[in-house]
């Protein structure tokens, strides 16, 4: 398997700094969310251009680190549909850039049907689920015009908050450019937390044909709230995810979340050495 982690965790610099030390952390890829990781110049759409991609596919290679995912996360159930046009353009914006710039994974998650992106009992209905189908739809086209890999990550809070939901959506847009980032960690609430073995299993059975990328945490609740970080540093235990990976995804990328400078090489370790 190949470990890697969110750029905008590594140590605050440049891109090109960070890029510098996730290699020396051992990591070997990363996860790329161009506007929380690049301050120092636009990253707006009109800025990536070929020649960006070209500059950032070189010095990524330079440091022996493959992009895993582009991040591209944003609200594609938005109430205001001048809004959804914009939030399309940026999806394939990121799209056409990452043919470029050779990534082969654009990731999002799915929304809420809140101008605010936050958890309301409306982004559990089928009305939600519905408006982001048909807002995804013209994005997946896109995707595969540019044979790109669109990836939603499921998540309790969103629209698409279990692997049942998600399987719906992928059957309802029936493309082979639709993927999965699977986020365990994502799918817990308080109320199933207890019982996440399960809740793995489940999203393992109903998703794992589809996973082409993973992303790993760790949790523990409290004050009634889900509490997330880094690998290692919380309650859950890896053996079903990790045989999960071993048996039927050696080559997959996963990139670590919520980790901090001073734990992400230790986080890594961990994964590694995991049942070791």
């Amino acid at each position: 398997m190949q470990i890697g982690i969110r750029l905008h965790d590594v140590t605050p610099g440049t891109l090109e700094e960070r890029v510098e030390i996730a290699h020396e952390q051992g990591f070997t890829c990363a996860h790329l969310a161009l506007a929380k990781t690049v301050q120092e110049h636009s990253v707006e759409n009109s800025a990536l251009t070929p020649g960006y991609a070209s500059y950032l596919r070189k010095k990524f290679a330079e440091h022996d680190v493959d992009i895993a995912v582009l991040g591209c996360y944003l609200n594609l159930a938005h109430p205001d549909q001048e809004e959804i046009k914009k939030i399309q353009e940026r999806y394939f914006a990121h799209l056409r850039f990452a043919s470029i710039l050779g990534c082969s994974v654009v990731g999002t998650e799915t929304g809420a049907p809140n101008k605010e992106y936050c958890y309301e009992p409306a982004c559990h209905t089928e009305e939600a689920l519905q408006t982001f189908i048909t807002n995804l739809r013209p994005v997946v086209e896109c995707a595969e015009k540019f044979g790109v890999i669109l990836a939603i990550e499921p998540v309790w809070s969103h629209i698409v908050y279990n692997s049942k939901q998600a399987l719906k959506v992928l059957k309802a847009i029936g493309s082979p450019n639709l993927r999965i980032i699977l986020d365990p960690v994502n799918l817990l609430s308080v109320e199933n937390s207890s019982n996440y073995d399960q809740v793995i299993r489940e999203a393992i059975e109903d998703l794992g044909g589809y996973t082409d990328v993973l992303h790993m945490k760790d949790f523990v609740v409290e004050d009634g709230r889900i509490i997330s970080g880094a690998p290692g540093t919380g309650v859950m235990k890896y053996d079903v995810i990790l045989d999960f990976v071993k048996k039927e995804k050696p080559y997959i990328q996963m990139t670590i979340e919520d980790s901090r400078p001073d734990n992400a090489e230790w986080s890594r370790e961990f994964l590694e050495n995991y049942g070791c």
